[in-house]
């Protein structure tokens, strides 16, 4: 579709930019308006096409791209969510850089229909995404405590169990009874108070989760359940799959989503070379790297994905990585295709066979 206005927005924390493009002369103009959603509103309404529909309203993805969409959709405006992450955004080997020439370097590209775009879910899947995002942060934090534990018991010359074994219930009462209030050590003890401190910051950290876990279960859909068919499949890989995809006919082919995902492999060709290198790692990361764990569990558990790996690494050890992250891919456009026929999971050997 032709449009005959074009607004541009770079998002700023406190102040943004707009550049309003008539589409007609080519010629544009800047204007300066806060970081609100109010002002935001108020400065497209004023600067619409007599017919909304004319008008596209452009901005790059970020934290508050959420509610700027919801700020302005009631407007009728075309709106496009910009991918800055792409190639085609890149600001490369420039000698001026400002908010101004952001705002303009998207009306240009919007005007010349180059804009790399991506998918805004509704309010509702976006505070699920978000409290999912959450609860990763907050496994982190609790990943930060263990190392700083086993930290301070490497400088005391003490040895823990290996792995997990160490977070066990009693392997977390071992730990207590070396622990003892910073405020009763003495100055060859303060080690003991470090660690008290650290059991604390993980006993109210494992209580967090416990309370997401819940919330997270308690929001799980038919959807997320369908995908744990799949042995191996747990319900936040479940759950990251099915929010990441949102609607799966927004993606024509595997290989697109799995490009979405950041699952296949950068390439570089000139003239007679064509090298595929490592993944792209673009797209969201906790969706690929949940994809890569689960890909572990389904090879540990599914003949056929064992078989799968095992073709792919030709049997050797050192390929055996490689051939997971393979295997995650494969696995997500397995979950994609269960979400788009809404049928249980069947293995590949058994799809075969009927």
């Amino acid at each position: 579709m032709s449009y005959t206005t074009i607004l541009a927005i770079d998002l700023g924390k406190f102040k943004s930019v707009l550049c309003i493009m008539d589409v007609a002369s080519r010629t544009h103009r800047f204007a300066t308006i806060e970081s609100t959603p109010q002002s935001i509103g108020e400065a497209v309404k004023q600067h619409l096409s007599t017919d909304p529909a004319q008008t596209q309203v452009v901005f790059e993805t970020c934290d508050s791209c959420g509610w700027v969409h919801d700020s302005i959709v009631d407007l009728g405006v075309a709106i496009v969510i910009v991918n800055a992450n792409d190639e085609r955004w890149r600001w490369q080997r420039v000698k001026r850089k400002t908010d101004q020439d952001d705002a303009l370097k998207l009306a240009r590209l919007a005007l010349l229909d180059q804009l790399p775009t991506v998918h805004l879910p509704d309010p509702r899947q976006r505070q699920r995404r978000r409290l999912m995002i959450h609860r990763r942060s907050i496994v982190s934090r609790r990943t930060q405590c263990r190392n700083a534990i086993r930290s301070i018991f490497s400088q005391q010359g003490l040895t823990l169990a290996k792995g997990q074994k160490q977070w066990t219930v009693a392997g977390v009462q071992q730990l207590q009874g070396y622990a003892a209030s910073i405020d009763t050590c003495c100055i060859d003890d303060l080690w003991k108070g470090r660690l008290n401190s650290e059991l604390l910051l993980m006993t109210s950290i494992n209580t967090q989760l416990k309370a997401l876990d819940a919330k997270l279960d308690e929001l799980a859909d038919g959807r997320m359940k369908l995908l744990q068919t799949l042995k191996g499949v747990g319900p936040r890989t479940a759950e990251a799959v099915v929010l990441y995809i949102d609607d799966p006919t927004r993606f024509k082919s595997g290989a697109e989503l799995a490009s979405y995902a950041g699952l296949v492999p950068k390439q570089l060709q000139s003239g007679e070379m064509n090298r595929l290198g490592h993944i792209t790692h673009r797209g969201p990361g906790l969706l690929r790297s949940l994809l890569v764990e689960a890909a572990w569990t389904i090879y540990r558990h599914n003949p056929w994905a064992q078989a799968f790996v095992n073709k792919i690494s030709h049997g050797s050890k050192s390929r055996r990585k490689l051939a997971i992250v393979a295997l995650a891919k494969k696995v997500l456009i397995i979950l994609w295709g269960m979400l788009k026929s809404n049928q249980p999971f069947r293995s590949p050997a058994a799809a075969a066979a009927g």
